[in-house]
């Protein structure tokens, strides 16, 4: 006992339990000692310089304890920062004071951030190294400023600068430049200083980067200046690279239009065109409140007053969905329309039909012409161009009157001109109306006496009259009432250009002569005509467009004319006027327009702030020249001859004449590539094709063309048929008139002694201007022998005989294949006339001149196109063939040795039958006769 008593008085032995007890009182001693938190500032400021890593912070990082000096307890073990990815760490210099350090995790970048807030605490020791039981001071706020690097060198905003000065004056600022600084700073990144670093230059440039003149200028001496410019931030660093600047010098400047062209060429079909795509307004600087510019499209010396399709009347009427029943009172003269012979005509504008009066001529509408009733609606239209009448007292000149034909003086009906007035009078008869009516009514426009062509429609729907002009109606400004005319059986002549006077005079005359030019002058009884088909009548082919209208500038204001051979265009803008009249186009929607000058005029007026007008701009003419469309050939073929028996021209249904008829038309172009012309296949509309009798008209009651009314339907074709022909007529397809004139039959009901019937058809596009050729067709009639002959040898081929068709033909054949039995018999026959050799004889005797006429027909026609038509014969039965008409009479020698000359000698090959006559004038390149036979 004593001596473990000893053993642990030693003070170098410790009992096990004494240390045990030891850890634990201490233990309990620290923890009551750490009993305060660390203690910072509540905000702190710093500033960094960027590209570095220390941050400055007032009050500097310092954080105090007051269990101090305890071990850990009073010691500061971290600072922890809070915030957004804030690139900042905060170290513990000395943890016994508790000063820290705050610092950029990596180079922070003004440009990039130029503050940063975050929160920030610190941490004791607490208990021990490991920290536990450590305790956290409040959070404290840090603001951090980074400071800028003059690092980047000022750049201007362009590559280079322009700008264009007029001689003799001096500019407070010719242009301006602008250079720009990436720092962050207002110190660095703003430019404090811009120098001209070419030497002896007549120009300087101030701290805004204003570059002036210090001289006026001279055109004369010198035209462009180059100098160079440089700029300084306000930290003093210069730009990396100088700026060119390019100063024109321009001539005393001319207020007006530049950058347009003289001539706009125009290609056919190419669409809607550019006319001034580079032409600027030049104002020589001064300041506008508005522009107005106005583009003339002057089109009057073209056809009708500008481009529009030249169709007949008939045929434009119909395309355009007018009421049927019209009369045409100036057709083109004709045998069936020779009223219209003796006037002066002018057809030589792309085909366009224009009767010119000079007060001397006037024509007589034959009766048969004249509408008889015109009811109480009807329509009267025309083209007129017409000018002011010579002398003081102008005399009626007269459109249209309709007036007694003998005995008196009254006028029913007319349409004149006085003093540039249009009047219209129409006097109802006592049997329409017996009271006191409207009679007269007057218009007075500018267009009557303009010297241009306009389209008047009058509709009549009495007492109502309402006129149109070029699709815009206009009512009269004075309408005059009358008695209605007397009734009497005098018979009444309407008259074009003048008015008859046939009574109460010595000699019946004209009078009232018209001076001017018409076309188109029609009367349609029954009915008026719509706004929709009078504007389609008149409507413009060509005119002004507006290029891209969707792009447009929503300030520019901008009209039309109705015919949009006007367009006026307003801004405040210059800039948008410009670009604005750089869209306006030239548009020719014709397939082929009519070539030659459409005349450009362009007239400017400009307002300045404050007065009425300041500078003026002058007019400027210019020339859009439509160049020659391709023209297009029209060829029509089929087959140019046909053979029918007399029997079947007396068949209900008639022959067809043109059943594989085509019609196509090609232009000519130019192969770039290939470097020479090229034939390309188009497709347009025709507007007529006419089926001419040729020879002796037809017999009426005897034979006739016909053309079912069904075949007409669902086109815009209609159809007139005489004696010397038929003519089908209206704007549509070529594939539309081959159906219909395939359609067209030929009937013969007492076909007689007839051999022959010759055709020729024609076809047209616009009116005439391009015509197809002149396809001839010639139908052979065959009667008794001759029919059977012509279908023993061609219609019914025997078998040894086969007949091939080229694709593009269409062929009505009827061929028959006989059998056996049809051979045996037919050698029979041959046997029986050989032993009734005189009694035949005698028959072919008698039918002799017939036969030979037949065929000396077929040796004189020109012979058919052998691509269509190809007869192959069997040699095997090529004896067999011939054998039957040499036992018929030896007489015909002559005539079977010229057929048997083709025979092949080689019994084991098959042989094309063709004369070798086709064959040489083949190979010449001649054009073959298609012939085929019924």
């Amino acid at each position: 006992m004593n001596c473990t008593v000893f053993c642990w008085a030693d003070s170098s032995l410790v009992p096990p339990w004494k240390s045990i007890f030891t850890d634990i009182s201490s233990l309990f001693s620290l923890s009551t000692v750490n009993k305060h938190k660390p203690w910072i500032e509540t905000s702190y400021h710093g500033v960094i310089t960027e590209n570095t890593d220390v941050v400055l912070l007032d009050p500097p990082l310092v954080a105090l304890d007051k269990d101090a000096p305890v071990p850990y307890a009073g010691e500061i073990c971290a600072f922890n920062i809070h915030g957004l990815e804030a690139p900042f760490e905060a170290v513990v210099l000395n943890g016994t004071s508790g000063e820290g350090q705050l610092r950029a995790r990596g180079l922070v970048d003004c440009e990039l951030q130029k503050e940063y807030t975050f929160i920030i605490q610190a941490h004791d020791c607490g208990s021990g190294p490991g920290g536990t039981e450590g305790k956290k001071s409040h959070k404290a706020v840090v603001h951090i400023q980074v400071n800028d690097v003059n690092e980047f060198a000022p750049v201007f905003r362009e590559p280079q600068y322009h700008a264009a000065v007029t001689e003799g004056k001096i500019y407070d600022s010719i242009l301006q430049v602008e250079a720009t600084d990436q720092d962050c700073s207002p110190q660095y990144s703003q430019i404090c200083n811009y120098q001209i670093t070419t030497t002896n230059t007549p120009f300087a440039i101030d701290r805004n980067g204003n570059i002036r003149n210090t001289e006026k200028l001279s055109y004369d001496h010198q035209q462009q200046y180059e100098i160079q410019v440089t700029a300084w931030d306000c930290g003093q660093k210069r730009a990396s690279h100088s700026v060119p600047v390019r100063i024109d010098v321009k001539p005393v400047c001319k207020p007006g239009w530049q950058g347009w062209n003289k001539r706009v060429d125009y290609e056919p079909g190419t669409g809607s065109k550019q006319l001034f795509p580079k032409m600027h307004l030049e104002t020589c600087g001064g300041p506008l409140s508005s522009v107005r510019t106005t583009v003339e499209l002057q089109t009057s010396h073209i056809g009708k007053g500008c481009d529009r399709e030249t169709y007949s009347e008939k045929s434009l009427q119909k395309l355009c969905g007018a009421s049927s029943g019209s009369t045409d009172l100036l057709p083109a003269p004709s045998a069936a329309t020779n009223w219209t012979a003796p006037l002066v005509t002018d057809s030589g504008r792309d085909s366009d039909l224009i009767f010119k009066f000079d007060g001397r001529q006037a024509a007589k509408i034959p009766d048969w012409v004249v509408p008889q009733n015109l009811t109480d609606q009807f329509t009267i239209a025309t083209w007129m161009k017409h000018g002011p009448s010579p002398g003081l007292r102008a005399e009626k000149e007269t459109l249209l009157c309709n007036s007694d034909k003998t005995e008196m003086n009254r006028h029913h009906y007319s349409l004149y001109v006085h003093n540039c007035r249009l009047v219209f009078l129409l006097r109802r008869d006592f049997t329409q109306v017996d009271t006191f009516r409207p009679a007269e009514f007057h218009w007075k426009l500018e267009q009557i006496c303009d010297k241009e062509w306009h389209y008047y429609v009058i509709n009549v729907e009495f007492p109502v009259v309402t006129l149109y002009v070029d699709g815009v109606t206009y009512d009269p400004y004075l309408v005059t009432d009358d008695w209605p005319i007397h009734p009497s059986q005098i018979d009444v002549q309407l008259t074009v250009g003048a008015c008859w006077q046939g009574g109460e005079v010595t000699k019946p005359r004209f009078t009232q002569y018209f001076r001017g030019s018409l076309s188109g002058l029609t009367i349609r009884p029954g009915k008026i005509e719509s706004q929709k088909v009078i504007s389609c009548l008149q409507a413009c082919k060509e005119g002004l467009d507006i290029n891209s209208l969707e792009s447009l500038d929503k300030s520019i204001k901008f009209h039309f004319n109705p015919a949009q051979s006007i367009l006026v265009m307003e801004g405040e803008d210059l800039e948008n006027m410009n670009a604005a009249v750089r869209k306006v186009s030239y548009i020719n929607s014709r397939q082929f327009p009519t070539p030659g000058i459409r005349r450009l005029h362009i007239s400017t007026a400009v307002q300045c702030f404050g007065e009425d007008t300041c500078i003026t701009i002058p007019d400027i003419d210019a020339v859009v020249m439509v160049l020659q469309p391709s023209e297009p050939r029209i060829t029509i073929t089929g087959v140019e001859r046909l053979s029918w028996p007399a029997s079947d021209l007396q068949a209900a249904g008639g022959i067809a004449l043109f059943q594989d008829l085509h019609i196509i038309s090609t232009v000519t172009r130019a192969d770039v590539t290939a470097h020479h012309a090229v034939l390309e296949e188009i497709i347009h509309n025709l507007d007529y094709c006419d089926v001419l009798v040729l020879g002796d008209e037809l017999r009426p009651g005897q034979e006739s063309l016909q053309l079912q009314r069904s075949a007409l339907l669902g086109k815009h074709l209609d159809a007139t048929n005489s004696t010397s022909g038929m003519s089908i007529y209206g704007v549509d397809s070529m594939s539309n008139y081959e159906q219909v004139i395939r359609q067209v039959d030929y009937y013969n009901w007492r076909p007689g002694q007839l051999t022959e019937r010759r055709f020729r058809l024609t076809c047209s596009e616009l009116n005439g201007r391009y015509t197809s050729n002149e396809f001839n067709l010639e139908v052979s009639v065959l009667h008794n022998s001759e029919a059977g002959e012509h279908v023993n040898h061609m219609v019914a081929p025997p078998q040894y005989m086969q007949v091939a068709h080229h694709p593009s033909m269409i062929h009505n054949l009827y061929p028959s294949v006989p059998s056996a039995a049809t051979v045996v018999i037919v050698m029979c026959i041959a046997a029986l006339v050989v032993l009734v050799v005189l009694g035949i004889y005698r028959i072919h005797l008698t039918h002799q001149p017939e036969v030979k006429l037949v065929e000396t027909a077929k040796e004189k026609d020109t012979p058919w196109d052998n691509s269509a038509l190809t007869i192959t014969v069997n040699p095997m039965e090529v004896g067999g063939l011939w054998e039957e008409d040499e036992d018929d009479d030896e007489d015909d020698e002559e005539e079977e040795d010229d057929i048997t000359s083709t025979e092949s000698d080689d019994s084991e090959e098959e042989v094309d039958v063709q004369l070798p006559r086709m064959q040489r004038l083949s190979k010449k390149g001649k054009n073959w006769d298609k012939t085929i036979c019924y």
